[in-house]
């Protein structure tokens, strides 16, 4: 794989810190959250849920600014001066994106995009994803955690939480592969072109922008899936000796 610098250098600054702050302040109230809702004693349903709520919480308020930007932060270009295309929302008089906005969610962005260039831009590849991510994936990891806490609930009927468990693992196992699929269409394109627009050769970005926070959603939907295969074995397996039972009988 070719990398290509951007050139970029990190710098750590003020505006740099309340942006990271903000990023890694949705795992202590996933966490917290977990401990409030999900029972002692369920110690892989609070793991659960704490990832689900992170998920949620990163894909609604984090990705969901990064559309407000694409969709309403842009650059308006002068009189007979027409963009190259693609032409975003078929606008070529106009340039969308974070780097043109000037609020907290464009200088989050503007942040983000030092070590992936495309996160400035309305790249139309990754806004495709985002707009799956953020109005399904956010959603369906906080129905999610709702099943997580009614599987949980031992004040609910056997019947009910076993209700809710199957459905919990199938709702997670399709959210984890989308997860895995999505991590995937973001950053194949750029590993097939050179990877121009991301910064390798800065030790922050490489390991903390695009290391830390992208294979959180391929290590962590993959441990999911190995769990929901668990589950899926040991349900047909109690399944096939009831059946080898009753034929006993």
């Amino acid at each position: 794989m070719t990398t290509t610098s951007t050139g970029a250098s990190f710098t750590l600054d003020l505006s740099t810190v309340l942006c990271l702050t903000f990023c890694l302040s949705f795992m202590p109230i996933a966490y917290l959250l977990g401990k409030a809702l999900i029972p002692s004693g369920h110690t892989r349903d609070r793991i659960l849920f704490f990832w689900h709520a992170y998920d949620a919480l990163t894909h609604i308020f984090i990705e969901g600014s990064f559309l407000y930007e694409c969709f309403f932060s842009y650059a308006a270009l002068p009189k007979g001066i027409v963009s190259s295309g693609p032409h975003f929302l078929n606008r070529i008089d106009r340039i969308y994106g974070a780097a043109h906005g000037t609020g907290p969610s464009a200088r989050l962005w503007q942040e983000y995009a030092k070590a992936d260039g495309r996160w400035a831009t309305a790249d139309v590849t990754v806004v495709s994803l985002e707009l799956l991510t953020v109005f399904l994936g956010g959603p369906a990891a906080l129905y999610v955690c709702y099943l997580l806490c009614r599987a949980s609930n031992e004040t609910l009927s056997v019947r009910a939480r076993g209700g809710a468990k199957a459905t919990l693992w199938f709702v997670a196992t399709a959210l984890a592969t989308a997860e895995l699929y999505g991590g995937f269409m973001t950053f194949a394109p750029e590993w097939l072109t050179g990877s121009v627009q991301l910064a390798t050769e800065d030790p922050v970005y490489l390991w903390v922008y695009l290391f830390f926070f992208n294979t959180l959603w391929v290590f962590i939907p993959l441990w999911v899936l190995w769990e929901a295969g668990k589950e899926l074995q040991a349900a047909f397996v109690s399944r096939e000796v009831v059946v080898a039972e009753r034929k006993g009988k």
